[in-house]
């Protein structure tokens, strides 16, 4: 177990940290045009995170014990096709959603 004084010593370099990252950013390059080599490799960040934040919800959800759901696998299947097809990001969460809803009560 942690004392409090450790404990809040982390919380502290924690915070400091992820508001240096932050102003890094923000406040270092607010203002300043990024060149473009960097903004091609920017602008595929958000490709790579949210596949690796989906896939171990998808494939080892915590709520089925770690073992695939085809529930689960039905609704990331039709999102992946709401999206590629509407290209909105509020009409493919909403298709996922309603997809996981309605297979997890038919399935129950």
């Amino acid at each position: 177990m942690i004392d409090r004084p450790q404990f809040w010593l982390v919380v502290l370099f924690l915070g400091i940290s992820t508001y240096a990252i932050r102003f890094s950013f923000l406040g270092l390059l607010g203002r300043r045009p990024l060149p473009g080599w960097l903004q091609r490799c920017l602008r595929y960040t958000a490709v790579a995170v949210m596949p690796a934040l989906v896939a171990p919800a998808v494939l080892w959800p915590v709520a089925t014990g770690g073992h695939t759901d085809p529930a689960r696998l039905m609704a990331a299947l039709a999102t992946l096709a709401v999206g590629m097809i509407t290209k909105q990001m509020m009409a493919t969460i909403a298709a996922g959603v309603a997809v996981l809803a309605v297979l997890q009560y038919l399935l129950v």
